[in-house]
């Protein structure tokens, strides 16, 4: 069937990596020979799907935006039932079951990802996925996770206190990411740019850790620095759809996306102070974007140059406050550009304090048997 299609065609469209690359080497070969010997006219190029189908995919229909809106809705109500149904002396799993229960009842038959329900210092673990710790009194409880509607994925994190209640450190770091995630999301309309987002999430961020005395040195070196990244090293935002880390540039013709309305994203800031009593700050300005430049160029040599940059560079040690140790916070919700602005697709999940504290203290509808 293939090589009939072939026949008459200049040019192949075809996304590699897929596990077909080989059979499609094979039959683009015979190909040539086959041109060779009658004349006929078959592809001499290939050209790569992926840039295509990402811009497409960037771009929503209507029909996919209620898909996206759909997925966004069921994901949130199975967080609001595990902020309602976990408490002290759970397994994480048992969380996680409980939240996917809704999905599944709802209608769902999959997961956009794996589910990440940490507990306590579980939570300064990106991509912690054992999901198997019992869950102490004073934890806190990070979920990043999601279900799918006609293969749409949403991706939401939240982070809410086993006990029903913030400890004053606790609600210190959590302030900090909310104040940056509010202040990512603000700008989103049509001509801003995820790389506004994040920078704007950046010094939120920084700012607020060195209020905590997490960071050495004031705000602009902070950031001249990077030293922010020792408790946040992740992007703010990623692009959102049929791929919980869907398929499109971030840049186009070396400049930042403008954003259009039909484009979906996260926006996920997070802190993660893990249990060092001390962390060892080198005093060395980089451009981070540059750096990621020249890894791409030249991987081992960007790489050793940093390292050496940052070896001459003077250091400073800086002593972790103690209450903040082993605290985790990340805050992520999805974004549609529309014409006039942005929608959050999942506001449905409590994002301030007191109101997290309230639908943690209300009773689950499933058994805690």
């Amino acid at each position: 069937m293939l090589a009939q299609l072939l026949l008459g065609r200049e040019r192949l469209f075809y996304r590699s990596g897929n596990g077909h690359d080989r059979r499609v080497q094979t039959l683009l070969e015979k190909s040539r020979n086959y041109h060779k010997r009658t004349g006929k006219v078959l592809p001499s190029t290939i050209v790569d799907l992926a840039p295509v189908l990402g811009e497409m995919r960037l771009r929503k229909t209507a029909a996919e935006i209620e898909s996206l809106r759909a997925a966004c809705s069921l994901s949130a109500e199975g967080h609001r039932e595990a902020m309602r149904f976990a408490h002290p002396e759970l397994a994480e799993y048992q969380v996680q079951a409980a939240m996917e229960y809704v999905w599944r009842e709802g209608g769902s038959p999959r997961n956009g990802y794996p589910s990440i329900v940490a507990s306590g210092p579980n939570a300064c673990i990106l991509h912690y996925v054992e999901n198997d710790r019992m869950i102490e009194d004073g934890d806190l409880i990070l979920i990043d996770a999601a279900c799918e509607v006609d293969y749409f994925s949403s991706d939401i994190t939240r982070t809410f206190p086993a006990n029903g209640s913030f400890t004053g450190p606790q609600a210190a770091i959590y302030e900090v990411v909310l104040t940056a995630q509010k202040a990512a999301i603000s700008p989103a309309r049509p001509g801003a740019t995820i790389r506004l987002m994040h920078e704007t999430s950046m010094e939120v961020l920084t700012e607020g850790l060195v209020d905590l005395g997490l960071l050495p040195r004031n705000v602009d070196d902070s950031l001249a620095m990077n030293h922010y990244r020792e408790f946040f090293m992740h992007g703010t935002s990623h692009w959102l759809g049929l791929d919980v880390h869907d398929a499109g540039s971030y840049r186009v013709e070396g400049k930042p996306r403008v954003l259009e309305p039909g484009m979906a994203f996260t926006v996920e800031p997070g802190v993660y102070v893990d249990g060092r009593e001390e962390i060892e700050f080198n005093l060395h300005a980089y451009d981070l974007d540059e750096h990621l430049e020249q890894s791409f160029l030249d991987p081992s040599g960007a790489k050793k140059r940093l390292e050496e940059a940052k070896e001459k560079a003077d250091k400073v040690t800086h002593k972790v406050p103690a209450e903040f140790r082993g605290i985790g916070v990340r805050i992520e919700d999805d974004i549609l550009i529309t014409e006039s602005g942005h929608d959050n697709l999942t506001s449905f999940v409590p994002r301030e304090i007191d109101e997290v504290e309230a639908l943690c203290t209300q009773q689950s509808w499933l058994s805690r048997a």
